[in-house]
């Protein structure tokens, strides 16, 4: 709730997080509250998870998504990686419960259309796809993607596919713009970079506020980043701080090593990647 309060109205959410429900439960309790006067002052976003990520099961996965979040429709609505997880025989645990498939993205594809084409979501889009996956969606598509959601931050800024979406009219999206800090899969990579802590210092700013001032957008982890992130709209790097972050090393952080397997479709990070990394 102290989200909405600070007016934040952009909300990104996923099958996989587990955050559907209590995303809608404060979307009835905003609306009841009066921090919102309607559901059309919200952008949710979610995800369809890899488990379903076959042709018949992307619009029951929508409709579940939905009755999760309480709502009608959702503003947008991507495929959350371009693989598939089929679960092996009872019994088995883990990481190993699920055995890695290559998704046809040409089904896959056809039935997220089918789910704007019905209204259940506004747009439709990507996550973690590669120039090379997003060039053979695009050869398909009735419908083209409006956005793809990848890692995105200034020790991997992504250049190439930035150029690539933009002269084909899709927009880049980044997540853990910050490198996911106190998760099971992200790291303090970002945080702990001295070229961002040196710019950091002298502007008397945090390395957050220093990275978002770059490319504005990202995650929180507290109502006190919340506000931070709302106060860089009074500054600006200048242009040789923005020279020293473009000239950071890069590599992926989130490299997805559970998506390799010497019996799957992708054997190295490298295929996984199609040689982004």
């Amino acid at each position: 709730m102290p989200v909405l309060g600070i007016r934040y109205r952009h909300f990104d959410t996923a099958s996989l997080y587990g955050s559907e429900p209590v995303l809608g439960e404060a979307i009835i309790e905003a609306l009841s509250l009066g921090f919102i006067k309607s559901r059309n002052e919200l952008f949710i976003t979610s995800k369809l998870w890899s488990t379903h990520g076959y042709g018949d099961l992307v619009l029951p996965a929508l409709k579940t998504s939905l009755q999760n979040l309480k709502l009608d429709y959702l503003d947008l609505y991507l495929i959350h990686w371009s693989i598939c997880l089929k679960k092996r025989s009872e019994g088995v645990s883990g990481d190993r419960a699920y055995v890695v498939l290559p998704m046809d993205l040409r089904s896959v594809w056809a039935a997220m259309e089918d789910c704007q084409r019905l209204g259940f979501t506004k747009s439709i889009g990507l996550s973690n796809f590669t120039c090379k996956k997003v060039a053979y969606i695009l050869s398909i598509a009735k419908i083209p993607p409006v956005v793809n959601q990848v890692e995105m931050n200034p020790l991997w800024q992504q250049k190439k596919l930035k150029d690539f979406c933009h002269e084909n009219g899709i927009l880049l999206s980044a997540y853990s713009p910050l490198g996911a800090v106190g998760t099971s899969w992200g790291s303090n990579r970002v945080m702990e970079c001295e070229v961002l802590k040196e710019i950091a210092k002298v502007k008397g700013k945090t390395v957050a506020q220093v990275r978002y001032s770059k490319q504005i957008m990202g995650e929180c982890n507290s109502e006190e980043e919340l506000k931070q992130n709302l106060e860089i709209f009074d500054w600006s790097l200048s242009e040789d701080e923005v020279k020293m972050m473009d000239q950071i090393p890069q590599s992926r952080g989130i490299r997805a090593e559970d998506f390799v397997s010497g019996d799957g479709p992708y054997k190295t990070l490298e295929e996984l990647w199609d040689g982004e990394i």
